[in-house]
């Protein structure tokens, strides 16, 4: 009898790990960003771009990897699905800065820092996630808990929306800050999008 081996797929697990902590340090450099002064943001805003351009080269390099490989330890459309969601997340976070840092957002309204909050909480549940992607079975927790912190998030946001709209601002700063927390919350379901990747991937694997 003939005993087929499934392929490890290390390099791929490799290349998520990488992306893994890359979401870990953009998280933390929004972070500092909502905390920091304003005299700071720039260059707070500079180091989540180069951060975006790391994550970006992470996610080719799963791509080409994926078109150079002849077997992959999962679905190969699920691994391109993994690589684009993962770059979402940061892609909304540096552009959440670069608007708020564009626009000369003067002071951010309360409530974002509690959306950065559950951002942060997201990525170190991801992050602790992607090296474990050999045994997605075992990952039930990491994707019930970014759900969890996802239906969370909207909850603030919509709390955000309805203190913007309270009359206490002109209508320029409004949109300003709209599109600002509107990036925060589609980075909160970039996260989601990621957990259902990974449970989809269980469920095909189980």
């Amino acid at each position: 009898m003939r005993i087929t081996r499934k392929p490890t797929g290390q390099k791929f697990f490799d290349l998520f790990t990488e992306v893994g902590s890359n979401i870990g340090a953009s998280v933390e450099v929004l972070r500092d960003f909502v905390r920091a002064p304003v005299d700071r943001r720039a260059d707070l805003a500079e180091r989540m771009h180069a951060l975006e351009n790391v994550g970006d080269d992470a996610t080719h390099a799963i791509i080409e990897h994926l078109d150079r490989s002849f077997v992959t330890p999962f679905d190969r459309d699920d691994i391109y699905r993994l690589a684009v969601r993962l770059d979402d997340v940061v892609d909304h976070m540096d552009a959440a800065v670069d608007l708020a840092t564009l626009y000369r957002v003067s002071e951010l309204p309360e409530g974002v820092e509690a959306q950065v909050d559950l951002l942060c909480r997201a990525a170190r549940l991801t992050a602790e996630a992607m090296p474990r992607l050999a045994a997605p079975q075992e990952l039930t927790a990491y994707w019930v808990e970014v759900n969890g912190l996802e239906n969370e998030a909207d909850r603030v946001y919509r709390r955000l929306l309805s203190a913007l709209f309270d009359g206490r601002r002109d209508a320029l700063e409004v949109m300003k800050l709209k599109d600002v927390v509107e990036e925060l919350e589609q980075a909160a379901d970039a996260f989601e999008h990621v957990a259902d990747v990974v449970h989809s991937i269980a469920v095909k694997e189980s």
